[in-house]
């Protein structure tokens, strides 16, 4: 494994510098493994796992307590990827939670592990990790390509927040991968019913793409099957817990000069580019006439109550989890891949809480906006986006994210020089993206025409 020595200083780096003091800090505060008796850094966030979410779970524990204690978002990748797996070459069967005969047929025979006593394991793997990484670091790989992420998300006035988000521009260095090829993962998930779909859905969407098969060769499919494959997962512990909750999401993969984009409901994404916005995906909402002809093939019905309702209930058609209304609430994706030009500004993810009191064009110039009064400086730029959609009169949960693939001054700059206004993209047959409804469920795909640069889903 190529890695910098510590003598080496030829080769140290501020960064290094700052990893290897992260190590030391670290050994010197757990001079030791945790032992049985000592009490665990942080309680699990479920008490069981099935095998298939030890990865997620492990995971998602690590990085956000190596955050905490202040390690780099690169290094808090790299240490969670190497410490989880020293974790999964381990023989799982030692933590089987034991479990009484009524409680293995409500499981249907599902091998259930118990969660902190995984956790024990793993952070004394961490530990080893540590160790061995003070004596010799390998190399950390960043993306060579520019992202700028600016996330803000608030309650607003409802009692709970049920939005979570996922940013993950260290996406090569959280699965090890080593191709030379940049990655990079972004999604938002807006709740309803409870946290528990969005806490599941933050924890294992992106665990689920990292593993997919065809992750290499068909990075879209990945993506598009992921959100199915959470969906079955946390099926099976919704009704293992009886849990009722559900989320929508969306999400974007970077690989390379590309983006894919998936959904399932009606959080949206938009792409600015040259100062024009442009909305890479069509909400799933009840009214939609294939989805009205989906769900009420089914055997389901759309009712008008307060607005457009699968069943009288839901104000979407597809999402994650939703356990009683399944299949009419689909668990299947839609996508699209776009060709990276190299002009594009920048991704605006979001919730329908931002996205029903904000029009997609609206946002440029609340961009523009933003960064005028701040000197270019886009760190804060979701902030902004936030307060404009409170002050919309958005009542609900708020989260936006902005993911700038060039530097904001230089948006800035061109923006000051280029000539005419910023104006919304129609959804017409002269508009830039004409969309296709999807006829076949189980392919979950959005066709999309990029009549401008003659770009179509992989």
């Amino acid at each position: 494994m190529a890695s910098v020595s510590r003598q080496k200083n030829g080769c140290m780096t501020e960064e290094a510098d700052g990893v290897l003091h992260f190590l030391d800090s670290f050994l010197q505060d757990f001079p030791a493994p945790l032992s049985p008796e000592d009490p665990l850094p942080q309680k699990p966030q479920n008490s069981i796992l099935n095998q298939d979410e030890v990865l997620g779970e492990m995971s998602e524990l690590a990085v956000r307590l190596l955050r905490d204690r202040n390690a780099s978002p690169l290094l808090a990748a790299a240490l969670a990827y190497a410490s989880v797996e020293r974790l999964l070459q381990a023989d799982l069967s030692d933590f089987i939670k034991k479990q009484n005969s009524q409680e293995k047929q409500e499981e249907d025979e599902t091998t259930l592990l118990d969660a902190a006593a995984l956790q024990r394991s793993w952070w004394n793997k961490l530990w080893e990790v540590c160790g061995a990484w003070q004596k010799q670091l390998p190399l950390l790989n960043p993306l060579k390509c520019y992202l700028l992420v600016s996330i803000h998300a608030i309650r607003n006035t409802r009692r709970k927040m049920e939005d979570r988000h996922v940013s993950l521009p260290e996406f090569n260095q959280f699965f090890g991968l080593k191709d030379g090829l940049d990655r990079a993962y972004f999604a938002v998930f807006d709740g309803h019913g409870g946290l528990d779909a969005t806490n599941y859905a933050a924890t294992h969407l992106h665990i689920n793409v990292g593993l997919h098969e065809k992750l290499m060769a068909n990075p879209a499919e990945a993506l598009r099957d992921s959100f199915q494959r959470t969906d079955n997962m946390f099926l099976k512990r919704a009704k293992r817990e009886r849990l009722r909750s559900g989320t929508t999401g969306v999400s974007a993969l970077i690989v390379g000069n590309r983006l894919h984009v998936a959904w399932l409901g009606d959080s949206q994404i938009v792409l600015v580019r040259q100062s024009k916005a442009l909305m890479l995906m069509d909400p799933h909402k009840p009214d939609r006439k294939d989805e009205r002809q989906r769900i009420e093939a089914l055997g389901g019905c759309i009712t008008h109550m307060g607005c457009w309702r699968v069943n009288g209930t839901l104000a979407v058609s597809r999402a994650i989890g939703d356990i009683d209304q399944k299949p009419y609430i689909s668990g299947v994706a839609d996508g699209a891949s776009f060709q990276l030009m190299g002009c594009e500004d920048y991704l605006v993810l979001a919730c329908d809480g931002f996205f029903d009191s904000v029009k997609t064009w609206m946002v440029v110039e609340l961009v523009l906006e933003h960064l005028r009064e701040n000197g270019g400086d886009g760190t804060k730029t979701a902030e902004s986006l936030v307060t404009a959609a409170k002050e919309g009169g958005s009542s609900d949960n708020i989260t936006v994210m902005v993911v700038f693939f060039r530097d904001p001054r230089t948006i800035l700059a061109d923006s000051l020089t280029a000539a005419g206004s910023c104006r919304p993209v129609e959804h017409s047959d002269d508009s830039l993206f004409n969309f296709f409804s999807s006829e076949a469920e189980d392919q979950g795909t959005n066709h999309m025409n990029l009549k401008e640069n003659h770009d179509k889903i992989d």
